[in-house]
């Protein structure tokens, strides 16, 4: 029944105009704020995403939340940290490096930031 259904990630801002900021203006993406005060966000080829104002009561999640699949993580990680992003830095067993890439040979190379809500992304590496 569910095999065939639309699916789609979602989570908490306590700000949504920095949030729409963040997701527009520093990682490019496609930001709509719809009626409900919503936002929409489409990232390449990729079903949408949707923030919602959750206000005092927000909780930043402490996992990862969304992953971008990236050919050049090296790259994206520059180019991102020169526009103000913060990548994580983490210890064994997931252990990153100074750009706050994790490369070992048990997973994918990956970086992990937060955004303006405190959720954490990541930049995985196809």
């Amino acid at each position: 029944m569910l095999k065939d259904a639309y699916t789609f990630n979602s989570f908490t801002t306590h700000d949504l105009q920095a949030s729409k900021k963040f997701y527009a203006d520093t990682l490019g993406l496609h930001v709509i704020e719809n009626e409900m005060g919503i936002l929409e966000i489409q990232a390449g080829g990729s079903n949408k995403f949707i923030i919602y104002p959750k206000g005092e009561d927000h909780r930043a999640a402490n996992f990862t939340v969304l992953n971008f699949e990236v050919k050049e993580i090296e790259k994206v990680v520059d180019h991102l940290a020169a526009k103000g992003i913060t990548f994580e830095q983490y210890e064994a067993p997931m252990k990153t490096d100074e750009k706050g890439i994790c490369r070992n040979n048990h997973g994918p190379t990956i970086a992990w930031f937060k955004d303006p809500a405190g959720n954490v992304l990541s930049l995985m590496e196809e």
